[in-house]
């Protein structure tokens, strides 16, 4: 497929926003590489780069062609890997995107018993806030996210959705683990250590907080939720995680307690794609795995 090599090569450049950067990454010369998306853009008669003094960026035309091409590459690794089913094998990659509340535990379990029936194929996994996760769908750079509240997005297409409840972290010597019903006014008398504002977890918190009219003390925030569990752990401070991430946290150090749910509603864990994409055979076949795993945890949520 060496017509789609300057295809790549303007995938590459747009996605590091530097020929020279782009060159070294596909280990060609940045003429060489300059050359060809000059030839195309004379081809389409349209710049589709603004090059400047300190790297390029796409123009107008650029946005438009850049899409074609990540549109057809996507197309490309569908086709690729239904000609590799068609030989009886199950090769590829699974693209996907994730909350960190299911990186810790249920992800990689999920994908380790996907891996013990097809061990040839392989997982990009990317760990995201819920935003970012559908702009790396919207931009062909996932085939799947697996996110907590997703925001609004026309081209997104829930495929399974489970709901999950809030709960409060903290070490299993705090006061509050001797609390058997945990309301979020209980919460504002500790200090707290959040998700940043971009996880939804967070975003539910503190649209709760507002609507109840508690404050909290805040005395950190981080997009790392290890680091939260740490100063649960070790700063004698309160975390918030779903459900999901709260059964891994729950150990001999660190306690997980569900918030009443006359504070605090449910959301939703939604594992979704591009709508009316065809996606990969691997990454459709991992869909109907994970949905099972994930139908098996809410059931067993439903049930406590």
């Amino acid at each position: 497929m060496r017509h789609l090599r300057v295809l790549n090569y303007l995938d590459e450049v747009a996605r590091v926003g530097s020929i020279r950067a782009a060159a070294e990454r596909l280990n060609v010369t940045a003429s060489a590489v300059n050359r060809r998306i000059m030839d195309l853009e004379e081809e389409l008669g349209a710049a589709l780069l603004e090059r400047r003094p300190r790297g390029v960026r796409l123009t107008a035309a650029g946005e438009i062609f850049i899409r074609h091409v990540r549109q057809q590459n996507a197309e490309i690794e569908r086709v690729k890997s239904r000609i590799e089913d068609l030989k009886g094998l199950r090769r590829g990659t699974v693209r996907l995107a994730c909350s960190q509340a299911v990186a810790f535990d249920f992800l990689p379990r999920s994908i380790a018993a996907f891996q013990t029936r097809y061990p040839d194929v392989t997982f990009d996994v990317r760990v995201l806030d819920h935003e970012s996760a559908l702009n790396e769908l919207a931009g062909y750079r996932v085939d799947l996210a697996l996110v907590f509240r997703p925001p609004f997005m026309a081209t997104f297409q829930p495929l399974v959705k489970i709901e999950q409840r809030l709960a409060v972290l903290m070490a299993r010597d705090h006061p509050l683990t001797q609390s058997a019903n945990i309301r979020l006014r209980d919460c504002a008398a500790w200090p707290v250590a959040l998700p940043e504002r971009g996880f939804g977890g967070r975003q539910l918190l503190d649209e709760v907080c507002a609507r109840a009219g508690v404050e909290l003390r805040v005395i950190a925030e981080s997009n790392s939720f290890e680091l939260l569990r740490g100063l649960a752990l070790r700063g004698g401070a309160l975390s918030f995680q779903i459900e999901v991430g709260a059964r891994f946290s729950d150990d001999a150090e660190v306690a997980a307690r569900v918030i009443d749910g006359r504070d605090m509603p449910r959301g939703e864990l939604v594992l979704g794609q591009l709508r009316g994409r065809n996606l990969p055979v691997p990454s459709a076949v991992f869909v109907e795995h994970v949905g099972a795993d994930l139908r098996a945890l809410n059931s067993s949520i439903s049930a406590r």
